[in-house]
């Protein structure tokens, strides 16, 4: 983690139990996902009954690099439907349950993300420009076996559709089209 955890309790005295057992669960998320910036957790004791049963509400904030923050903040009455007789334990335990698996989701949307990147780049190929029919707005690529493959001007990802030349090299994603072979994600490279 990039900065330090910050714990704070509000409207109730600090322990050093409950800092401990909040110290353990920050060690599980990171260990769910390393690349945590922050966590910030707030404790707040926002009501009291008679009897002295109200749990506090735990807010927990996890800051991750690029993505938009974790928060997870639920009310007293969850907690009280979910246990006989909640206290501040329960609370943290709970909310940490919560984060956990939300942070997980985010390390599956990432890490899915980055497969399918890899894969993608796993099955990208080199190739030239054979034949361009820009009045028609397609073209063919050659593959680095002779064969010929279709593509359409919006299947270029990257330059011009307009300035390519016969030979120009490029990259592409082979795939099949309704009449054949195709290649998709075409990209220009740079010229020597």
């Amino acid at each position: 983690m990039q900065i330090e955890p910050e714990i704070s309790f509000h409207r109730c005295e600090p322990s050093d139990a409950v800092k401990d057992a909040i110290g353990r669960h920050i060690d599980n998320l990171e260990r769910i996902y390393g690349r945590m910036t922050t966590c910030r957790v707030r404790i707040d004791q926002l009501n009291q009954n008679a009897a002295g049963t109200m749990p506090p509400v735990v807010r927990i904030e996890i800051s991750l690099p690029g993505r938009k923050d974790i928060v997870v903040a639920h009310g007293t009455g969850h907690l009280q439907r979910k246990f006989q007789s909640p206290d501040v334990h329960n609370a943290v335990n709970e909310a940490f349950r919560i984060a956990e698996q939300r942070l997980a989701q985010v390390k599956d949307i990432v890490t899915d993300h980055q497969q399918v990147r890899t894969h993608e780049a796993a099955h990208e190929f080199r190739g030239q420009i054979a034949e361009m029919h820009p009045d028609e707005d397609h073209g063919f690529v050659m593959t680095a076996e002779g064969g010929l493959l279709y593509f359409h001007r919006n299947s270029l990802l990257t330059g011009e559709f307009d300035a390519l030349r016969r030979g120009d090299g490029v990259t592409y994603v082979a795939g099949e089209g309704d009449t054949g072979p195709t290649a998709s994600k075409v990209r220009v490279l740079e010229r020597a």
